[in-house]
């Protein structure tokens, strides 16, 4: 399975490189497709940055992975 991740643009590194944020991880991934500047948000896969999203529908994603986080963690607590 692939997982592309939205994550926070925090620093420029280079020519077509950036640090991105990955949930208190900081990565530096290619921004080559990507028009992004510090403060953007970004979908990651594989170290690529392969487009852009608003704050908004960034925020809303990672706060649906932040969900199902706590429910799995849950479900591990109580084993059937």
């Amino acid at each position: 399975m692939c997982l592309a991740i939205p994550a926070r643009v925090t620093a420029l590194s280079g020519e077509n490189m950036g640090v991105v944020d990955l949930g208190g991880v900081e990565r530096e991934v290619s921004l080559a497709l990507v028009d992004a500047d510090v403060g953007d948000y970004v979908i990651v896969h594989v170290g690529i940055a392969i487009s852009r999203l608003d704050e908004e529908e960034a925020k809303r994603t990672l706060s649906l992975f932040a969900e199902l986080n706590e429910i799995s963690s849950g479900e591990d607590e109580n084993p059937s």
